[in-house]
C-alpha cells in the first residue's frame, strides 16, 4: 500500500472538503434567510443544492476516511471504493433535489404566483456567485487524476510516482520507456468540485434573473424559468463523475488503459509464449488491479519473468494491484480460443 502517497492525497483531499464544507454551511444559512426574505424559487432552489453539496461534503469525508482503512480478512482489498459510493450517493442526492425543484417551479408557474423581491433577490445571489467562486478555487484540483508470483506465484507492491517522468524498465532483453501520470485525483473532491461549479453556474443565472426582475418587475416569471435552465446544467456537469463510479463499480477497464497495449507488451518479454486470462479492473478511479496467466517456455527463466512482468505492469501502466500466474507452455494453448480472446 502506498502510504506516503496516499496519505498525502487523503490529507490534501480532507482539508479542501473540510474549507469547502464550512463556506458552504455559512452561506446556505445565509441564502435560506435570503430566498425567504425575497419570496424567490431560484434563491431557495441554489440554498438547496447548496445543502445538498454541504451532505455529500459530508459524505465524502466520511468516504475518505473509510478508504484510509487499513485491507482486512474481510476486505481484503480495504475500503477504497468507499471513495466511489461516496461520490456516487452524492450525486444521486443532488439529482433527488433538483427534480424536487424543478416540480416546485412549474407549480409556481401554473399557479402564477411570482411574488419575489427583486432586491434582496439580487443582492443574495451576487454574493452567492463570489462565495462559490472562492469554494471553487477551494477545490480545484490541478491533477486529473499485491502483486502475488512464485513460480505459481510472486508477490510485490507498486509505489507510484506522483511527477510526470520517464523512466526505463530495462532487466535482460527488456527496455521500455515509462510515462507517469503528474498527480492522484480524488473522486470526492472531483464531485465536490463539479457540484460547487454547478451551484456557481446557477447563481450567476439567479443574479442575471434578479437584474431582469429588479429592473422589469412584471417579468417575475424569470425566477421559475432561471430554475429550469441551472437544474438542466446541473445534471449535465455530474453526468461525468455518475459514469466514473459505474465504471469502477461495474470493474469495467480503466480510464487509460488499452487491453491490447498491456497484453503486447507482456508478449515482448522474452521467454513469454501465450499471454491469457488477462484481467484488468478499477479498485477506484486512481488505482487499477490487473490478473493474468503467462505461459513460458522455459521454467528456469521463470524468476526473470516474473521480476520483468511486476516492473512493466507497475511501472510503465501504473498498475495498483498485480497478479501473475506463471505455466509451463502447452502446444494445445495456441489453439484455445479462449486464450487467444483473452
Amino acid at each position: 500500500m502506498d502510504i506516503d502517497t496516499d496519505s498525502g492525497v487523503d490529507k490534501e483531499a480532507r482539508r479542501k472538503l473540510i474549507t469547502a464544507s464550512i463556506l458552504c454551511f455559512i452561506f446556505m444559512l445565509g441564502e435560506i434567510v435570503g430566498g425567504y426574505l425575497a419570496n424567490s424559487l431560484a434563491i431557495m432552489t441554489d440554498a438547496a443544492h447548496l445543502l445538498t453539496d454541504f451532505a455529500s461534503f459530508m459524505i465524502s469525508l466520511l468516504a475518505i476516511y473509510l478508504a484510509a482503512r487499513p485491507p482486512s480478512q474481510k476486505m481484503s482489498f480495504g475500503w477504497y471504493r468507499a471513495e466511489v459510493m461516496g461520490a456516487l450517493m452524492s450525486v444521486l442526492m443532488i439529482w433527488l433535489v433538483t427534480g424536487v425543484l424543478v416540480y416546485l417551479a412549474i407549480r409556481r408557474i401554473i399557479d402564477a404566483q411570482y411574488d419575489v423581491d427583486g432586491k434582496i433577490m439580487l443582492i443574495t445571489s451576487m454574493v452567492g456567485v463570489v462565495v462559490n467562486i472562492i469554494m471553487a478555487f477551494t477545490l480545484h484540483q490541478y491533477g486529473h487524476g499485491h502483486s502475488h508470483g512464485g513460480i505459481s506465484h510472486g508477490h510485490s507492491h507498486a509505489k507510484p510516482e506522483p511527477k510526470h517522468t520517464k523512466t526505463p524498465v530495462a532487466d535482460g532483453n527488456c527496455d521500455t520507456s515509462i510515462n507517469k501520470p503528474e498527480q492522484k485525483e480524488n473522486i470526492n473532491v472531483r464531485a465536490a468540485y463539479i457540484h460547487v461549479i454547478g451551484d456557481l453556474l446557477q447563481s450567476i443565472g439567479v443574479m442575471v434573473a434578479a437584474i431582469v426582475i429588479y429592473f422589469h418587475p412584471h417579468l417575475k416569471i424569470a425566477d421559475p424559468i432561471c430554475t429550469f435552465i441551472f437544474s438542466f446544467l446541473v445534471l449535465l456537469t455530474t453526468i461525468n463523475i455518475l459514469k466514473d463510479a459505474l465504471q469502477v463499480l461495474m470493474e469495467g477497464t480503466p480510464r487509460g488503459l488499452d487491453f491490447n497495449e498491456v497484453k503486447s507488451s507482456l508478449y515482448e518479454i522474452p521467454g513469454v509464449v501465450e499471454v491469457h486470462n488477462l484481467r484488468m479492473w478499477s479498485l477506484t478511479t486512481t488505482k487499477a488491479a490487473v490478473s493474468v496467466h503467462l505461459a513460458l517456455s522455459d521454467h528456469k527463466d521463470s524468476r526473470r519473468v516474473l521480476r520483468v512482468a511486476n516492473k512493466l505492469l507497475r511501472q510503465r501502466f501504473n498498475i495498483k494491484e498485480v497478479t501473475i500466474q506463471l505455466e509451463q507452455f502447452l502446444p494445445e494453448m495456441a489453439d484455445c480460443k479462449r486464450c487467444q480472446e483473452h
